[in-house]
Formats: C-alpha cells, structure tokens, sequence
C-alpha cells in the first residue's frame, strides 16, 4: 500500500485501549491472510457514541471497494461499533473479498473459516447460508434484508462481524473484541493500525468506559426511594472486578449485583440471571425505568427463554453491569442498538416484591 504523500494527512494521535481477554462464554474465529498494520484514540463527551471514525482517509477510498466502504459505515452504525474497525477485519481477512484463497467465495479454508469475514460456520450458525428468522446459536445475519443469511453475502458477513464485536466488548474495549475475534495480540495490533490507517484523521476512538461525574443526577432521578435506595448501592459498586458467583463486596458477577442491590433494600429477589428473567413482570421495550432489569442472550446455551446476561437500568438507554472477568470494571453503559436482547422485567411489580413493600411500609 502505497503511504508517500499521505502521512501528513494522519494524525499521530495514540492510544491504548484496555488489554482485556476474552469473555469465557464466547466462541473465537479463525481467520486466514495477512496485512499490514495502525491504532489510535480519541475520547468523547459523557454522550456514548459508537466511537466510529467520520471521515474516511484517501487510503480508505482508494483502497476499499465502494460497495464494501458502504456496508461497513452502514453495519458499523447499526449496530454501534466502529466502522473501520470493520473494516481492518475485512482487510486483515480476505482484502474486502478480493482473495483467491479458498473459503472466500465457496466452501472453507483449512481452519474451517468461510466468507469475506471468515467466520467458523459453527459461530455462523451451524450452516453457510440460514434462513431467516431462524432458531440458532450464532451470528448469522441478514444484512441486505433477502430473508436469508449467508456467510458468502458481504452485507450478511460485516453485520454478523458487527455484531460479534459489539457482544464481545465494541466499541469501548475495541481490543478485546478483536481478540475474541481472532485469539491472537499480533492480528489485534494488525487490525488497530490498518483501522486507523483508514479513518481521516488516523484515529479509532472509543466511548468513555466509565465517568462517575456523568452519572451524578442519576439517584436523584429515580421514580421512587425504593428505587433510589437500589440505584444507590449497584452505582456505589463502578470501578470494581466482576466476579462468577460474587455477591461483593469486593467483586460481583452480573446478577450478583442486581441481587445485592434489592437485598439493599430489604428486598429479597432470586440470586442469577435465570431465575431472575421470569421473576420480574415483563416490560415494554421503551417503557422500561430505572430500577428494571434488560436481559440479552449471551451465547451458546442461552436464547429468548433463557437469557445469560443480565444489567440494571439506570435511566433510559443506560445500564449497570458486571460484564466478564475481564471485560473491565463494573459500569454504566449503554444498552440501545446492543445485539442480543432479549427483553425487559420489572422485578418491584412481581407480588412477592409487593408483598415485601408492603410490610416493609407497615414497619
């Protein structure tokens, strides 16, 4: 790739994101080719965007296919990971589906790995081409709206590769995701430097991960003390580890904290995330308050009747969650555009909660 003449076009602005290892849960991909390399950062406001690159550098234009260049802005958007990022994956695999290599077009490679993305059909979907809607465990995708998804379909590949980033830790912990993606330190700092190399101004920016002063008015906000006083203890927890099985004080696992926080409030609510999806009332998406539980399916063994992830709303769009053992500190994050939800209960409106409210109000 040809740099004469551009590098005074790229910023020098750099950043390391988070080392952080993979969430246990989550099945790699194997991958095929080799590029060059770049990285970068840059930090918003208390606003979560999805930290994507605006401006594509003459790199980018000249180097990605138009039809390519569409997909990943429109995928990278949609799902709310950084375009190109996306893009540094499809380079680093297949050169936006330009490789003669096998599996790119038809059939697999060595390692199993197929389509533009090189996804393993098993963490495809069992099969190359699904039709949608469609009962599995993957990330199949239809992203040109045909009712199928196809593993050789550039559209289907880059969002079922959005997708994978996001669940994995995208666009906050960027590297992370990357290395679910391909379990190797070497293909992430590939990616990250071609990444960079294609946005405008040499950068791939990231969200903040956790900014206590944004999230000051939040208790005060609260529909009622109850809530309130709920709110209160799962923020007092920001910045610690996540824990399997923890219940605190030091360290807490996804519904550990959503079941300490209640318990803070003299209210008793089942201990994990499976006995706590058919605990609350189910809620509306886009009628959910703090204090309500959003649910996502978190990989293999989990589904819409058995949902593996659980965080606590916290204004709307917003969440608390312990994540993964390494998926950075517990948070406030964002729950819109994720992939993977599965719906919302209110735990305070199940009659044994009630019953509790009300004796609690007796005395």
């Amino acid at each position: 790739m040809n740099d004469d003449g551009r590098k005074v076009r790229i910023g020098a602005v750099l950043a390391v994101v988070g080392l952080c290892l993979v969430g246990l849960i989550m099945a790699p991909m194997m991958m095929v080719s080799t590029f060059p390399s770049f990285t970068g950062g840059g930090l918003p406001d208390c606003e979560e965007t999805a930290g994507r690159a605006d401006g594509e550098s003459e790199t980018a234009v000249s180097d990605i296919p138009p039809e390519y260049l569409e997909l990943y802005r429109e995928h990278g958007e949609k799902v709310g990971v950084q375009w190109n990022v996306l893009a540094g994956v499809g380079k680093r695999e297949t050169d936006h589906g330009r490789s003669t290599l096998p599996g790119v077009r038809s059939g697999t490679n060595s390692a199993g790995a197929a389509g533009p993305m090189q996804f393993l059909i098993s963490t495809w979907g069992g099969k190359a081409k699904i039709k949608i809607p469609s009962e599995f465990n993957g990330y199949a995708s239809d992203g040109d709206g045909d009712g199928w998804a196809d593993v050789y379909n550039p559209a289907d590949a880059i969002l079922g590769a959005a997708k994978m980033l996001k669940r994995n830790g995208a666009p906050e912990n960027v590297r992370r995701s990357l290395f679910v993606y391909n379990r190797a330190w070497w293909y992430v700092d590939q990616v990250m430097e071609i990444a960079g190399k294609y946005a405008e101004d040499g950068a791939v920016s990231v969200p903040p991960e956790a900014e206590p002063a944004c999230d000051e008015p939040l208790v005060e906000a609260a529909p009622d003390d109850v809530v309130a006083q709920i709110l209160e203890y799962a923020l007092a927890q920001r910045g610690k580890p996540y824990l399997w099985g923890g219940t605190g004080p030091d360290a807490f696992d996804c519904s550990g904290i959503v079941y300490m926080a209640y318990r803070s409030a003299g209210l008793s609510i089942p201990r994990t995330t499976f006995g706590q999806w058919p605990f609350g009332v189910e809620v509306p998406e886009g009628e959910e308050q703090a204090g309500d539980l959003v649910f996502f399916n978190s990989g293999p063994g989990t589904g819409p009747d058995r949902p593996g992830h659980v965080g606590m709303v916290v204004s709307p769009g917003k969440m608390i969650e312990a994540r993964c053992r390494l998926c950075g500190p517990i948070k406030v994050t964002s729950y819109r555009g994720r992939a993977g939800i599965v719906g919302f209960t209110r735990p305070l409106q199940n009659p044994a909660v009630q019953e509790q409210l009300r004796l609690k109000a007796q005395g």
